[in-house]
């Protein structure tokens, strides 16, 4: 009897102390995983409260300029989820970003239609269209489309539409389509300034949110692994140029929309932005900041212009070429860009579907 005594109490101690242990590395996973997830929240919250302080913080023409940072995030982000999820380098995205800012100004000046409900639509819609058929024609092939290809095609049609824009009168040649009237909502006109800022902030969050959704959907798995590895998702059954071509037409409509804004931002349009050398700004502001982040396109875009900002300000004569030493320098030593100092791997390709419920089980199995 003492000996089975003995021999129990041996066996408790033991299967408490084993369950204990897997707790305790249970707990210690999820308290890992969900400091993990917190990163990219904090991130974005810092990002969001440093942008709806900037106006009461900044000059009335530093106003303006973040406006133009705001806008060109927005650009950024339409990159981001072409080549930074969908792995599609694409070199002529300012094709969709500068044929929507032409169609607004056209808009404008022939039509005078400036009513906000019209000319944004109006401008994804255009982006939307150029997208799908650029789209259509690289990736909807009878045969899959190499990178190359795809890259060789895009800078093509980008440096085309730079050409017809230069060589067209009723585009405005060399000289673009200057004076564009103010974009209206109702009575009121939308003019440089705050007012101006928070319209481009609220729609680059909506759109950012909206974004952030999809890539964390089924669709956004699907992109994920077509990023990393093509040919097993093929084999999975996906139509892999499908997908392309969708989000090549997302990415082009919020491009649009991004051109949209910058033209009557600006208040005129010209033949650069829908050339190779915007086209190229687009692909460096993701690269800095870090693609497949979204965040780190915004980040990217807001960071390179403002250090352009101020070199070109107190280092008038060499600026550009600091700028592009500090960008080489970005990208040969933290390939992933400037998020992955704080973002980690897991956490860039992001959590999808339901948790599995392992813990309850392993309870029911000890029970």
């Amino acid at each position: 009897m003492p000996k089975s005594m003995g021999a129990v109490k041996q066996v408790i101690p033991a299967e408490i102390g084993g369950e204990t242990d897997a707790a305790m590395a249970e707990r210690e996973t999820a308290a890992q995983a969900a400091a993990e997830r917190k990163i990219l929240p904090f991130v974005e919250g810092v990002a969001l409260v440093a942008a709806l302080v900037a106006p009461f913080v900044l000059q009335d023409y530093l106003t303006v300029f973040a406006t133009r940072v705001i806008i060109l995030a927005l650009f950024a982000l339409s990159f981001d989820l072409v080549w930074g999820y969908a792995g599609i380098m694409s070199f002529g995205q300012a094709l969709f970003f500068g044929s929507a800012g032409y169609g607004v100004a056209l808009l404008a000046r022939d039509l005078d239609i400036t009513n906000i409900f019209l000319v944004l639509p109006a401008g994804t819609l255009i982006g939307l269209t150029f997208a799908l058929l650029l789209g259509g024609f690289l990736l909807l092939g009878r045969h899959p489309s190499s990178v190359i290809f795809v890259s060789l095609g895009t800078l093509t049609g980008s440096y085309a539409a730079d050409r017809l824009a230069r060589g067209w009168y009723y585009l405005g040649g060399q000289n673009g389509i200057p004076s564009i009237a103010p974009m209206t909502l109702g009575g009121s006109e939308f003019s440089e300034g705050p007012a101006f800022y928070y319209l481009v902030l609220g729609i680059l969050i909506v759109v950012y949110l909206l974004c952030r959704f999809l890539m964390r959907s089924q669709f956004g798995l699907a992109l994920a692994g077509l990023r990393e590895n093509e040919q097993r998702i093929a084999f999975f059954g996906y139509k892999v140029q499908h997908l392309k071509a969708i989000i090549f037409a997302i990415g082009g409509a919020i491009a649009g929309l991004a051109g949209s804004l910058y033209a009557f931002h600006e208040g005129f349009v010209w033949p650069n932005m829908v050339g190779v050398v915007v086209s190229t700004q687009v692909v460096l502001y993701v690269l800095f900041g870090g693609s497949g982040t979204l965040i780190g396109a915004v980040i990217g875009a807001v960071i390179v212009e403002g250090v352009s900002f101020w070199l070109s300000d107190n280092y008038r004569d060499i600026w550009p070429i600091i700028l592009g030493l500090l960008l080489l320098l970005v990208i040969l030593f933290r390939p992933l860009g400037l998020i992955s100092f704080v973002l980690g791997e897991r956490e860039r390709v992001g959590s999808f579907g339901a948790k599995p419920k392992e813990t309850k089980e392993k309870r029911n199995a000890a029970s």
